[in-house]
């Protein structure tokens, strides 16, 4: 074997280092941006962070290979947390809610530069939790537990917004899933709830027995002015004159009668065949 082909693996090293490192470098210059995500870029000798520039979207994206691209998802994303919260009496209350949010696109390397990719952690759990202790401290056990639910929930929601409002994040709903109380706490407040239906049934009852007594009053006052209207008009001359004609219609029967003129008080009789 010559000193040639000796030497020839000894001259080809170099070669070879710079080819690998050159295909790493060139893999590293395509970025594919997938449904639903959106990239910011990193540049490593022109300022960091890109923030005045938006965000790479969907598809294929070529970049020089010493900077770097971080991938974000910025669907609407849930969250689901169980907190210990005290109410406006001092009882714990275990309340369990979930917030659907995604990053603000727009400002997506603002949020890469200040909070990066665990802003979840950083901000969207602590505004959830701030908010939630802040509104759920204004009620009461029963308020939150029966009707004040659907308020407290809205409150929540805008009370974590305004939090968020500064922190690249959109918040699009707080729902509030379950909310639990001490066993004793439950049990005294669903006694009260049914002893207060009971006694707005008993009211129910009291209100409508006497609307119908207060109607058949009317209605009988009604009958007895109206007796009295009729008895204050009714004259032995008008009795006898509808005695009169009661007696002319009933003479144009066909059936056989006998009219007798000068009855009692001087109205006419008649006299059937039976």
């Amino acid at each position: 074997m010559s000193n040639n082909q000796l030497n020839f693996p000894k001259v080809a090293m170099p070669f070879i280092f710079l080819a690998v490192i050159a295909i790493i470098l060139f893999s590293k210059s395509f970025v594919t941006i997938d449904a639903g995500e959106a990239g910011v870029l990193w540049k490593r000798f022109d300022g960091g962070v890109v923030t005045d520039k938006p965000a790479l979207g969907e598809g294929f994206h070529v970049v020089a290979p010493w900077n770097d691209v971080e991938v974000y998802e910025v669907r609407q994303q849930e969250f689901f947390d169980q907190m210990k919260v005290l109410s406006s009496n001092g009882l714990d209350i275990q309340l369990d809610a979930t917030a659907w949010y995604h990053p603000n696109i727009e400002k997506l390397g603002m949020l890469h530069q200040t909070k990066g990719t665990n802003y979840l952690e950083r901000v969207v759990r602590p505004a959830l939790r701030s908010a939630t202790r802040e509104v759920v401290g204004r009620y009461t056990p029963e308020q939150i537990y029966s009707s004040k639910r659907a308020i407290i929930q809205k409150e929540i929601f805008e009370e974590t917004r305004k939090i968020l409002a500064g922190e690249f994040v959109q918040l699009n709903n707080v729902l509030v899933r379950d909310v639990t109380l001490p066993n004793t706490i439950k049990d005294a407040i669903e006694r009260k709830l049914g002893q207060e239906q009971e006694f707005l049934e008993y009211e129910f009852r009291l209100q409508k027995a006497k609307k119908e007594a207060e109607k058949q009053r009317i209605e009988a006052k009604g009958k007895a002015d109206a007796n009295t209207i009729l008895s204050a008009s009714l004259t032995d001359k008008i009795l006898k004159d509808k005695g009169i004609e009661a007696t002319l219609e009933l003479s144009k029967s066909p059936n056989t009668k006998v009219v007798i003129v000068g009855g009692k008080d001087g109205m006419p009789l008649i006299l059937g065949n039976n």
